[in-house]
């Protein structure tokens, strides 16, 4: 079995370092790195789509929840995107055509 201990230190680890990259992003590139962490995502479905199908009987419920969150991750990763989006859209009511040279 594991140490739980060491298994705890990687996870908090982990954590302080992903925050740290994260907070290191600026803000205009967040948009094309979710993009790409849901393609990511869309990976990660299919592999939990690979070991629900492959599962030994006792783990088919942990195959089953991993591939419950693996879509849900996927699901919400476009929902944030959608939503920044939406933030740099801008309004069709502010822009008149004159300020638009290229149209």
């Amino acid at each position: 079995m594991p140490n739980i201990f060491a298994m705890l230190i990687i996870l908090v680890v982990a954590a302080l370092l992903g925050y740290r990259a994260i907070s290191a992003v600026p803000s205009l590139l967040h948009t094309p790195l979710m993009s790409g962490m849901n393609a990511l995502s869309g990976i990660t479905v299919v592999g939990a789509v690979a070991v629900f199908v492959t599962a030994p009987e006792g783990a088919s419920g942990w195959a089953a929840a991993a591939l419950v969150l693996a879509m849900i991750n996927v699901a919400g990763g476009f929902w944030v995107t959608e939503r920044m989006l939406r933030m740099f859209k801008a309004k069709s009511s502010d822009i008149t055509e004159e300020e638009v040279p290229w149209q």
